[in-house]
């Protein structure tokens, strides 16, 4: 028995000792996970992977990174809870998402707050941007927003043209679960129908609802258009997407370690802006190209009925960052 526990005890320590000798340092190492809910052929996730690839070259593979995409570790509801929970590092996820942990910071994803693409970039770069991003850190328990990249502007698919609010009226629509996307339905008269992002394109083949909204180069992933007739161009909401990285990560990582991370989630998510922004500005002809009947259509009726719930005082935000987030002039 002494023989068998000598011999034991010796290959452990030879084992232990080649790892060292090979430059293995398992406590150091960092195996992380990025979970989306976006297809393999989305930007978003296009950037996860050059997001992994660049924290592991700049750690010198001691740290990595696995990305999950297509809802495959759950709805993006349950990603911020995982990520709270620190069983998943790294999500992409809506504005609208994170208002579930603090509310004012969703104030970008309800309809016609930002009036254009230059409005966003000045928002996200804005004094009143960090401010929010320290109050979704602080109620959230650590979680920080690292990045934040362009989703697209958000659009109304169905099988007629929408080109007025009354166009809209009992209009079934599957829309995110989450408020600030139910608001611009509701107050346009038609009937808001959350549905996971993984089941849209079945409920809309089936009739189960009647149209959707999202982003031209999102309508293009998830190949919407082969269901629907009509793009109609209601540019109602300028998505944000965060990448948002645990506070449970966050607090066993060097300084060193993060600002690496921080960096890759950075850049990546100003690639895959740039990436959505040119998508967009060919993506219109390209559906007409599939046959698609795409709508120009004009946003003021739609602004105009918007505008008073915005400032009714029963929103995540109160009027005052309303207003601050209006008196931010357009990037240059």
């Amino acid at each position: 028995m002494k023989l068998v526990r000598t011999v034991v005890v010796l290959s452990a320590i030879l084992i232990i000792g080649g790892g060292a000798m090979l430059g293995i340092d398992s406590a150091a190492a960092q195996a992380l996970k990025l979970a989306h809910v976006y297809e393999t052929s989305h930007p978003l996730h296009e950037g996860a992977l050059e997001a992994a690839r660049l924290l592991e070259e700049r750690t010198g593979g001691r740290i990595t990174m696995e990305v999950f995409p297509a809802s495959s570790l759950g709805k993006e509801a349950d990603l911020n809870e995982a990520l709270s929970l620190g069983t998943i590092d790294v999500i992409y996820t809506g504005a609208g998402f994170a208002e579930n942990i603090y509310g004012p910071i969703a104030i970008s994803d309800y309809p016609f707050t930002l009036r254009n693409l230059k409005h966003w970039d000045a928002y996200r770069n804005s004094d009143l941007f960090a401010e929010l991003s320290e109050g979704y850190t602080g109620a959230s328990g650590g979680n920080e927003i690292l990045a934040v990249s362009y989703y697209g502007s958000r659009h109304v698919t169905s099988n007629k043209p929408i080109l007025r609010p009354a166009d809209m009226a009992g209009l079934k629509i599957r829309v995110p679960n989450a408020p600030s996307y139910v608001l611009f339905p509701e107050t346009v008269g038609a009937n808001p129908t959350p549905i996971a992002f993984a089941e849209v394109y079945l409920s809309l083949q089936q009739g189960v609802v009647d149209a959707q909204e999202n982003p031209l180069t999102t309508i293009q992933a998830k190949k919407f258009h082969e269901v629907q007739s009509n793009i109609n161009l209601t540019g109602h909401i300028t998505n944000s997407i965060f990448t948002i990285a645990s506070g449970v990560t966050l607090a066993r990582m060097s300084d060193e370690d993060k600002e690496i991370l921080t960096g890759v989630l950075a850049e990546t998510a100003d690639w895959i802006t740039e990436q959505i922004v040119d998508g967009e500005n060919s993506l219109v002809e390209w559906f007409r190209g599939e046959g698609i009947t795409v709508n120009e259509v004009d946003r003021a009726p739609f602004i105009e009925a918007v505008a008073p719930a915005l400032v009714a005082g029963d929103l995540p935000f109160g009027e005052d960052v309303y207003r601050r987030l209006q008196a931010i002039p357009d990037a240059r």
